[in-house]
């Protein structure tokens, strides 16, 4: 531990520009609390704790349809298998909501952030000409650059075209003709597109995760916020998953129905040897 920090006060050990909270005051961001309640929509109050402005209406707009659009796939997802089983374990509602966020990793939950990574480094190529042709080379050059195959945000193994994707990128379009967004990710999504189609020989649509990255993208969160951001999108769905679990009655309801058993692929019976103690 540093001299600084073995002689700094008690009040001084945690600094943040968060929120500032006295007796009988909280204020966040600088806004005291009772004027933002019940005048700053939930949306807002995201945007101001992650990005330390109130957002205008359209950054708002878009922000919710991208929360909106992720809060739920089923209980085939297995963030939200985990949540309904921790449910019939006998745990809290919180536990299973957890359970749920825990599982959202690299793999299942982590795609939006690695999409937007993607997204800022192909821009980064552009710097001011984000010309169609520009863009398609700045595409080529960063795909030509990935040691693995896989592009985050494209292709869906349930939906042909996921149903999600082109409402999405329908209203980034629209902010970027009104000069609310500059359209640029939203240009970089679809050469990716195009990209890989040429590469495969069949068209790979975006998926969720490809349309709200291009949406966070667009208003500018660091990528790492965008794997929280979508947190905040799927406990909704495990909140919701959880309570109606809660509901069945079931206790300790496991992956597979109780009457099949898995398929077992070790040695085949066997005893000990004679003499063994």
């Amino acid at each position: 531990m540093s001299t600084n920090q073995t002689h700094q006060s008690p009040e001084e050990w945690w600094s943040t520009s968060i929120i500032d909270m006295k007796p009988g005051s909280i204020r966040i961001r600088g806004y005291a609390i009772e004027e933002l309640i019940g005048r700053v929509g939930f949306v807002e109050m995201i945007y101001l704790m992650t990005r330390g402005e109130l957002p205008d209406l359209a950054a708002a707009k878009l922000l919710e349809a991208a929360l909106v659009a992720a809060v739920d796939h089923g209980p085939q997802a297995p963030s939200i298998a985990a949540a309904r089983m921790a449910m019939t374990c006998g745990v809290g509602i919180n536990n299973a909501m957890a359970s749920a966020i825990n599982m959202l990793g690299d793999v299942h939950g982590g795609a939006g952030e690695q999409c937007v990574a993607l997204l800022n480094a192909i821009a980064a190529r552009l710097g001011g000409d984000a010309t169609e042709r520009h863009i398609t080379e700045a595409v080529a050059a960063e795909l030509a650059e990935r040691s693995s195959g896989h592009v985050p945000g494209f292709g869906h193994r349930f939906h042909p075209i996921d149903p999600r994707a082109p409402r999405l990128l329908a209203l980034v379009d629209a902010a970027a003709a009104e000069g609310n967004v500059s359209g640029r990710f939203a240009a970089i999504g679809r050469a990716l597109e195009d990209a890989l189609a040429a590469r495969r020989g069949r068209r790979i649509p975006m998926n969720i995760d490809g349309a709200t990255a291009v949406v966070y993208a667009e208003l500018g969160f660091a990528p790492p916020l965008c794997r929280g951001l979508f947190v905040l999108s799927r406990s909704v769905g495990a909140l919701a998953h959880a309570w109606e679990e809660m509901q069945s009655g079931q206790r300790n309801k496991g992956p597979i129905p109780r009457h099949l058993l898995w398929n077992y692929t070790g040695p085949p019976e066997r005893s000990l040897p004679k003499g063994a103690r």
